[in-house]
């Protein structure tokens, strides 16, 4: 039976915790240092503002999904009922999305597991060596874990390794609590952290779409959408509102906590932040958890958005809204690509932080926003300028202000 033809068996928590986990990601790590960027009261404040603009677009798109024939829905599909000759560039921007996230939760590992052997080492010997190599602990998740994952069909499947990566996420947030509560700062000088309430400086504006790329997860809401068993509105409605509201809390707590524990100048990335200790190193260890079983859920809508463009202009394909599923060697040609490239890149590459920022500057906003409002622009654009497609135009707008603005920023800081 292929894919297309399986019923639909996801559950509103399933579909919820998939979007759950793949919205915290690494934007968790770096939330403190976001919000030290602009001061404690607007980095909540943008936070929140954030979360709501990423589920006014997760509602967009599922308005847009119900306008699709059956459960084949898809950034191609509406993309034809919509901008039909731009369809292929909008599924090679998810694409390229997905596959820079993928990368980065590899070199994640990379950076990760070293230091968490070297917690339970006091001296480094020969035989070490390997067990201290990043490309070592890349190779073996990558072939382990990652490669049998990547290759299921539907993304309902990853649920329970999805609750395993919230476990990580929990595990974060009692590092973050417990070190918070400590009755002696954790500061480089042993003094009390600077807090500030209200700093505004440029770098601001290089750190902005961190808080756009933390809930990017709308490359998954057309999978919430065909698989789930009711896809009413009011259900997928109440998918997009627990799992953003979810999200928004603990990127809260994460980014209050951390940024309240080491002042202003905490690291993008805070859990180096905190001492050697077995507790400490659990935590990265579960860090590690939580990508290798996030990476899956970047490499799904990446092969499907693949398959899209290299269906694009096939004879089967041509004039039809969905082109069929791929051929068994397709699959496997698509995803095999994916892993190799994505391995070869994080073995080569130690740091992608720019990359990743120009990725989120122009990919996420793209996804979560500029395509959002447009789409459902395009398909009510015969009706009365009612509330929500009023709101869909401004969100659009609103993704290009981004996009312009954090390029043009990440831009000067390159040539600088």
């Amino acid at each position: 039976m292929n894919y297309e033809e399986s019923p639909p068996t996801a559950t509103p928590a399933s579909c919820a915790i998939n979007l759950v986990n793949t919205i915290l990601g690494t934007g968790l790590l770096a939330m403190p240092a976001a919000l030290a960027s602009i001061g404690l009261i607007p980095g909540i404040a943008v936070v929140f503002l954030s979360a709501v603009a990423s589920g006014m677009g997760l509602y967009f798109l599922s308005r847009c999904a119900a306008r699709t024939e059956g459960r084949n829905a898809s950034f191609f599909a509406i993309s034809k009922l919509t901008w039909p000759n731009l369809a292929v560039f909008f599924d090679l921007a998810i694409a390229i999305k997905c596959f820079g996230v993928a990368v980065s939760y590899l070199i994640i590992i990379g950076d990760l597991m070293p230091q968490v052997v070297a917690s339970f080492s006091d001296h480094a010997g020969a035989q070490d060596q390997m067990l201290l190599d990043r490309r070592f602990w890349i190779t073996v998740f990558m072939a382990m874990t990652i490669l049998p994952l990547s290759f299921l069909r539907k993304l309902d499947s990853l649920k329970y390794t999805s609750i395993v990566a919230l476990v990580a996420v929990v595990y974060l947030c009692a590092i973050v609590i417990y070190y918070f509560f400590a009755p002696t700062p954790l500061t480089p000088d042993g003094k009390e952290p600077v807090i500030e309430l209200v700093s505004f400086t440029v770098v601001f504006f290089r750190r902005l779409p961190l808080f756009v790329f933390a809930f990017t997860c709308h490359q998954n809401i057309f999978s919430v959408y065909n698989e789930l068993k009711d896809n009413s509105q009011f259900q997928v409605t109440k998918v997009i509102s627990s799992s953003i509201g979810s999200a928004a809390g603990v990127y809260q707590a994460i980014g209050i906590m951390g940024y309240l524990t080491f002042g202003k100048d905490v690291l993008s990335n805070v859990i180096l932040e905190y001492p050697q200790s077995p507790f400490v190193a659990g935590g990265r260890l579960a860090i590690v958890v939580l990508v290798v079983f996030s990476y899956p859920l970047q490499a799904h809508p990446c092969r499907a958005s693949l398959d899209k463009i290299l269906a694009w202009r096939s004879p089967e394909a041509r004039g039809l809204k969905v082109p069929p599923p791929p051929s068994a060697l397709k699959y496997f040609i698509m995803t095999t690509t994916i892993l190799v490239g994505s391995y070869l890149i994080a073995i080569t590459v130690s740091e992608l932080d720019l990359v990743l920022a120009f990725v989120g500057s122009t990919g996420s906003t793209t996804i979560s926003f500029i395509l959002p409002g447009i789409f459902y622009y395009k398909i009510h654009e015969n009706d009365p300028w009612k509330p929500g497609k009023i709101s869909a135009v401004c969100l659009a707008i609103y993704g290009i202000l981004v996009m312009g603005v954090c390029l043009t920023f990440n831009i000067i800081r390159v040539v600088k």
